[in-house]
């Protein structure tokens, strides 16, 4: 991916292939209405600001956080979307990418395919070094295979994608020493085998990663001691614009000019991330404390809409928030997930009734500003081949949902304006969803008020919302006490459901699986799926079938808004030909403050 600015939104990220949970574009579709520029003040993708650009200087930038972050800063290992934020400023992805998310061939490496005999080459470019000097080579892009093939794997990125290269099962469980299917030719030279070849190989998926990790310094961690290690968390050294220089856990990092940057030393000396309380972002940046800010939670738009000491960028994102409901649980030991046809939310009309009780309308107007619009498929209209315009979604019909809870048996018996189980029994849906602004949980309280509406007792899971790194290890761990739960995902470049909605794919948090939904995802991915009109039929195959299932239900695309100070100059959040990193100016010592 290119060395720039790309905010990523108050979510989990998902890598290259599709999580971490990790990056946006058009939306332009008729369920999808475009937002006027008028309504929303998102003027442009990029700032008009010039001037005599300052030496050096030092970007300040807020990332709007309510929880500390995590600080793990390996491209292997990290987890959430903020730790992915940072390391975007010190990134070691070796592929640049361009129109449609495809790889490109002016990055640090070139790709190139063989389908028939199911083979990918990558090859380096050469006298390239690390920003402690010391040279890059084939093994560093070998290295991390290793690290997530084995058997004490700590992260979250050994899944259905990445066991499709050949030999890595076996490695995993030791019952080989090498990964067979990847193969050193020469020092800057590399083959891997596949079991199969997809399409999704050209967006980074397949079982392809897209990042180096410099083995000179990490061979001698044990791998599972890796995420909490000194050398990730402190002193990575990295390819990218910017080295990890001064961490204060959870708190602040700042980071130098990478002087051995392969496409030149930066013009900034120095790059501060400092978390910043979403109560507290509007006034920081009013009064000039950041340059650009990281997350601001578009529900607070009205607070920095008219400040004169910023421009207000936008841009949307590949992204979507949805509804899951908890049907089973994942099987550690064997890497699957186990659907529980006894599940409490295991009615389809329930589902069905909990999503058009939801009027989400109303909450993307009051709260968002249309920032945020209803979402009608898993996959956010940006992938416009693949995108299915032609789904309605789940339109807010309280009366549709009270018949549908009529049919399924849901009931108030007792009259006490709460519905009983088919069996009479007294029924509660327990809620968790994230904590966030006084808005956030307005927003959570009103749903809460629809699902009444309906007939339909909903409590959160802990009697209130839940810290953001306590919420998703909740989901991850299938907590006995969630029935559903309000969660986001970021799309990288790969639009691949594989990796989210598999049988074995961790992040599949619903935990559904059935024989039609892999077939589905397999066609997906399949050889005839080369054809772009056949894998775009594939594509809104599984968007129906998931639409009729509603185990995850989309509730809103993303507009993201980047507010930027206006001492940044000539700046563009594009996010194939946005400003890298390494140009980035200042035209003033210090950021600047609002008159308002």
């Amino acid at each position: 991916m290119r060395k720039k600015i790309c905010f990523l939104g108050l979510l989990m990220c998902v890598g290259f292939f599709a999580l971490v949970a990790c990056d946006g574009t058009d939306l332009n579709t008729k369920v999808e209405k475009k937002v006027s520029k008028k309504e929303t003040g998102l003027w442009s993708i990029e700032t008009k600001n010039d001037g005599q650009a300052i030496q050096g200087g030092t970007l300040k930038v807020g990332l709007v956080t309510d929880s500390p972050f995590q600080g793990v800063f390996s491209s292997e290992l990290y987890e959430d979307r903020y730790d992915a934020e940072i390391l975007q400023y010190a990134s070691n992805s070796i592929f640049e990418l361009k129109e449609d998310f495809l790889i490109g061939n002016e990055g640090l490496a070139k790709l190139d395919v063989d389908v028939p005999a199911k083979k990918a080459t990558i090859t380096i470019r050469k006298d390239v070094k690390w920003s402690d000097g010391h040279p890059f080579t084939i093994d560093d892009v070998i290295y991390p295979y290793y690290i997530i093939a084995d058997k004490d794997y700590t992260g979250i990125r050994y899944d259905t994608d990445f066991q499709n290269i050949v030999g890595v099962v076996e490695y995993h469980k030791e019952k080989a020493k090498k990964i067979t299917g990847i193969k050193k030719i020469d020092a800057y030279t590399m083959e891997i085998s596949f079991k199969k070849i997809s399409p999704s190989i050209y967006s980074i998926g397949n079982g392809l990663w897209g990042y180096a990790a410099p083995k000179h310094q990490l061979k001698n961690i044990k791998i599972k001691n890796l995420g909490k290690s000194n050398t990730v968390r402190q002193k990575p050294v990295t390819l990218g614009a910017f080295v990890i220089d001064k961490v204060v856990k959870g708190k602040s990092v700042q980071l130098v000019a990478n002087k051995n940057y392969y496409k030149g030393r930066p013009k900034l000396d120095k790059v501060v991330i400092e978390a910043v309380p979403s109560a507290s972002a509007a006034v920081a940046i009013k009064n000039g404390k950041y340059d650009m800010i990281s997350g601001y939670k578009p529900n607070d738009y009205q607070a920095i809409k008219n400040f004169d000491n910023i421009d207000i960028l936008g841009r949307d994102e590949l992204a979507y928030t949805y509804l899951g409901f908890k049907l089973g649980k994942y099987d550690t030991k064997k890497g699957i997930n186990r659907t529980n046809p006894k599940a409490k939310m295991g009615n389809i009309n329930l589902r069905k009734a909990i999503v058009y009780a939801m009027n989400v309308e109303q909450v993307t107007k009051t709260y968002y500003d249309h920032l945020r619009t209803r979402a009608n498929a898993l996959l956010p209209p940006s992938f416009k081949t693949f995108y299915d315009g032609s789904l309605n979604g789940y339109q807010y019909d309280p009366e549709k949902a009270k018949q549908l809870l009529d049919e399924a048996g849901y009931k108030d018996i007792n009259h006490d304006g709460y519905r009983e189980d088919p069996k009479g029994k007294a029924f509660k849906i327990r809620f968790a969803t994230m904590a966030g602004s006084d808005d956030e949980e307005k927003i959570d309280e009103f749903y809460i008020q629809n699902w009444k509406a309906v007939g339909l007792k909903v409590e959160y899971t802990t009697g209130h919302p839940i810290e953001f790194n306590n919420f998703y290890n909740k989901v991850q761990a299938d907590d006995k006490n969630m029935d559903m739960f309000i969660a986001a995902w970021k799309i990288g470049s790969n639009p691949s459901p594989v990796g989210l909605y598999a049988k074995n794919a961790a992040f599949n948090f619903s935990r559904f699986a059935s024989s039609d939904l892999t077939k589905l995802l397999k066609d997906i991915d399949s050889v005839a799926a080369m054809d772009q009109s056949y894998r775009s039929n594939a594509f809104a195959k599984w968007q129906e079938y998931m639409s009729e299932q509603a185990t995850t239900v989309p509730i809103y695309f993303h507009t993201e808004i980047i507010p930027v100070n206006k001492r940044v100059k000539k700046f563009n959040i594009d996010h194939i030909h946005g400003t890298e990193l390494q140009d980035i100016e200042l035209i003033a010592d210090e950021p600047i403050q609002s008159s308002q």
